[in-house]
């Protein structure tokens, strides 16, 4: 009994901060300015929140088939989700993407003073 009480607050939390990653991870996308900065925000939204999501439910799964399934979809998005982030970056950067090397307060970075 005290052991299903502790396995559920540790899903409740995993979820929370799951969510936490989430919400955190879409602000990145609609603040951050150019594509390599989004898709770092995009990234926190795959492997932190998600992945934080996809465990508290596989605390919270009443059935073993119900775990599987999460744990699947786990891997599936372990795999596909750096493959998508890199296909990204590299699409970009061949089509000619410059980073942004500003700084928030407008001033220039080393890289661009160089230039």
């Amino acid at each position: 009994m005290m052991i299903d009480n502790i396995i559920m607050v540790a899903a409740i939390i995993s979820l929370c901060v799951g969510a936490l990653g989430v919400l955190f991870g879409a602000l990145g996308l609609l603040r951050l300015g150019d594509v390599y900065q989004r898709m770092h925000g995009a990234g926190i939204i795959d492997t932190g929140g998600a992945g934080l999501i996809l465990f508290g439910l596989l605390l919270a799964s009443p059935d073993w088939t119900v775990s599987v399934r999460l744990v699947l979809i786990g891997l599936l998005l372990g795999l596909t989700s750096p493959t998508a982030t890199h296909a990204i970056a590299r699409a970009a950067h061949f089509a000619g993407v410059k980073p942004l090397l500003k700084t928030s307060s407008g001033a220039q970075t080393d890289k661009e003073a160089d230039v």
